[in-house]
């Protein structure tokens, strides 16, 4: 999330919203009647805060939104959302997203420009609140701080083929990848592609591979001090275990997702198994890190709709990080899982009961071996058709 606080400058979104749709002029101001508003409420009770976790214990208000989206014109549609949460105490506020979308163009082309989330991944489109766990894998919580949202350009292609291909491109700041860069940048700092395939087999299942790379010319600031050291890992001027945006980085990421649904007849109301696995790798940590030097994460979530108001799951996760400390590393390990159970009584609520252990935690402090978490999910008005 980017805080309106910070912001002195007007996003790059919106200075293009505001030109492009007084270039449209008539077409535009007509358009206006189609465009549709939401909102989401996102409420949740967590009896301990997890190494990494992006919420704090006791009742908080987690990703909460208000959006708009709809056409500019015949050519063009555009989104706004603004986000509402809660972080060690306070309540922070900010512009998520605000883009432009090409709705036209020739040869399956697609472009979008200004603040998006990053397609990189399976999660990362995804709103959080429409998870199906409280919190994310500790992969998107170490290195893309939850949910990476950036400014910058993004160009797709769908190929005309049976089956689903798309290939992307995007070029985004980086900032919130990395804060603080040596020397700092303000250029667009990373580009990411992306490939995704995927089809169905019979009228019961269906499958999507993911392959994406993220390369980074923005090198994280490191302190020289061993004892200094990212959020949730041992560090004694940051005596907590929360963690707020992405706490490892490196010039090069490989990720990779899978997925996997099954739903008897294609009736997927009704009955439907859900099978998620993401694994990424990130080197070229700094200029001091040998090709030893490295983070990685994956993880594996099984999600069970055994009827239509009721889903179980269970999720594992994995991270393996080496921190920098000036020209040297330390390695760090953590280990978690979770299970939980959801009634959801319409498809505008939602609630939810996860427990999760954190284990095997080698320099992270303070790991939650059991935490509980309530959470209550709650839509107004129109929102967005979830991925695959």
């Amino acid at each position: 999330m980017m805080k309106l606080a910070g912001r002195r400058t007007l996003p790059l979104a919106l200075a293009l919203a505001l030109a492009l749709g007084v270039a449209a002029g008539g077409a535009a101001a007509r358009s206006l009647g189609e465009w549709e508003f939401g909102a989401v409420l996102d409420l949740t009770q967590t009896s301990r805060a997890l190494a990494l976790g992006g919420r704090d214990r006791g009742l908080q208000l987690g990703h909460s939104d208000l959006t708009a989206s709809g056409p500019l014109g015949t050519q063009l549609k555009a989104h706004l959302g603004a986000v509402l949460a809660t972080h060690e105490g306070r309540l922070e506020r900010g512009v998520e997203e605000a883009w432009l979308e090409t709705t036209r163009l020739p040869g399956g082309l697609q472009v979008r420009a200004g603040r998006f989330a990053s397609q990189i991944g399976y999660l990362n489109q995804q709103h959080p609140h429409a998870d199906d766990f409280v919190e994310r894998p500790l992969l998107y919580r170490a290195f893309f701080g939850g949910h990476w949202n950036d400014d910058g350009l993004r160009l797709n292609w769908t190929a005309p083929t049976p089956v689903y291909l798309m290939l992307g491109l995007e070029t985004l700041r980086g900032k919130r990848l990395v804060q603080e860069a040596v020397p700092l940048s303000r250029r667009l700092a990373v580009t990411t592609f992306v490939l995704k395939t995927g089809a169905d087999l019979g009228r019961s299942h269906s499958w999507q591979l993911g392959l994406s790379h993220v390369r980074n010319t923005r090198e994280a600031v490191t302190e020289d001090h061993e004892e200094d050291g990212p959020h949730g890992m041992h560090d004694h001027e940051h005596d907590h275990a929360h963690a707020h945006g992405a706490q490892f980085s490196g010039r090069r990421t490989w990720m990779i997702d899978a997925v996997w649904k099954w739903a008897p007849g294609g009736n997927y109301r009704g009955q439907q198994v859900r099978a998620v696995f993401e694994a990424a790798r990130i080197s070229g940590i700094n200029r001091f890190a040998t090709s030893k030097d490295r983070h990685e994460s994956n993880a594996l979530a099984l999600v069970w709709r055994l009827r239509p108001s009721w889903e179980v799951g269970a999720r594992a996760d994995w991270l393996r990080v080496r921190a920098p400390h000036g020209e040297h590393f330390h390695g760090a390990l953590l280990r978690e899982r979770s299970l939980m159970l959801a009634w959801k009584p319409s498809h505008m609520q939602s609630l939810r009961l996860q427990v999760t252990g954190q284990r095997d935690a080698v320099e992270f402090e303070n790991p939650a071996r059991r935490a509980w978490q309530l959470q209550y999910v709650l839509a107004f008005g129109a929102h967005g058709a979830h991925a695959f």
